[in-house]
């Protein structure tokens, strides 16, 4: 359910040239991690609009909320909702990221598990 394919960064580089990266790529977010894929910040679209000359250290949302991948996708979802989270990191118990899950996908899966309707191959209603 967590897309791996999220683009990263790192907090030196520059902020435009993640931006043009990340809109290239077909994203709103990117994931600012250090050599080790720790998660250190968050960047959505309002982040990705500062200053191109900021570096991703000075633009970035430090310590973003992340879930773990053995929680619910209806919890997930619900929490998402609640905080108006569009989308969170998906980390491990030592901070690796594994991939960023979008409410968007959370919610329909969430719901699609609650009709009862099967959620898509691959997502295991977990990310």
């Amino acid at each position: 359910m967590a897309r791996a394919d999220v683009p990263t960064c790192s907090l030196d580089e520059r902020l435009g040239d993640v931006r043009a990266r990340v809109h290239a790529a077909g994203w709103d977010a990117c994931v600012a991690i250090n050599a080790q894929r720790i998660v250190l910040g968050l960047l959505r679209a309002a982040e990705l609009e500062a200053a191109q000359d900021l570096r991703i250290e000075r633009a970035m949302r430090p310590g973003p909320s992340t879930f773990r991948p053995f929680v619910s996708i209806e919890e997930m979802a619900r929490v998402m909702a609640e905080h108006d989270l569009t989308s969170v990191p998906i980390t491990t118990s030592d901070g690796r990221l594994v991939g960023l899950l979008r409410r968007q996908d959370a919610v329909r899966v969430a719901r699609e598990l609650e009709d009862g309707r099967p959620a898509e191959p691959g997502s295991g209603g977990k990310p």
